[in-house]
């Protein structure tokens, strides 16, 4: 005899709602848990092995995300949408934005120049950078501070009208244009004049 039928009948409906949302409730918190040990596990990699913050931050991201989309599919299927609904649903979305990729050739640029700014590293996160326009005009010039498939993001340190603005530049964009770094956390000089001694302001 199952210990559903040992329960009066009037608490049989409330089981049909209970026994699922306990079953979701389970499944969020094994995937909160689990997020939390991947992302000790890989933050302990990457200072056991010295990687660069953009890769663990890198991989935080995509481990996140996909423990979260397990979780989905899991709660899904516990709410009754069937395995064979979930997958038409995943290859349809897949086609559809396959096709939206392809169309969008400028997001497929800036996704190639993240992996080859994740992987030949012009600068690095907290660097100082300066966008050239040519060698007469001042370009675009902040701290990095955020770099994603998209964007990276400056934060302005000047002493311009834009200090403490941010500015989000297509990762292509650092291809296309001259490049002026400064390394680690030293601050450039301000606009108007170059620093005595700095190799890179000539």
């Amino acid at each position: 005899m199952r210990f559903k039928d040992r329960l009066p009948v009037w608490l049989h409906d409330w089981l049909d709602i209970v026994l699922p949302i306990g079953q979701i409730l389970l499944i969020l918190i094994v995937a909160w848990l689990l997020r939390l040990l991947v992302r000790r596990i890989i933050e302990r990699i990457g200072h056991r092995y010295t990687l660069p913050v953009e890769a663990v931050v890198g991989g935080r991201r995509v481990t996140s995300f996909l423990i979260y989309a397990a979780a989905l599919l899991l709660i899904l299927e516990r709410m009754g949408v069937s395995g064979t609904v979930l997958w038409t649903a995943f290859t349809g979305f897949a086609a559809v934005a396959a096709v939206a990729f392809f169309a969008a050739w400028s997001v497929l640029s800036n996704i190639f120049c993240t992996m080859l700014i994740l992987t030949t590293r012009p600068f690095r996160l907290y660097d100082h950078v300066e966008l050239l326009e040519n060698g007469e005009k001042p370009g675009l010039r902040g701290q990095v501070v955020d770099i994603n498939l998209v964007y990276t993001t400056l934060r302005e340190t000047d002493d311009g009208d834009g200090a403490g603005t941010s500015l989000q530049i297509p990762n292509s964009l650092f291809f296309q244009r001259a490049l002026r770094r400064w390394r680690g956390g030293a601050l450039p000089a301000a606009r108007g004049g170059a620093a005595a001694g700095d190799p890179l302001d000539v």
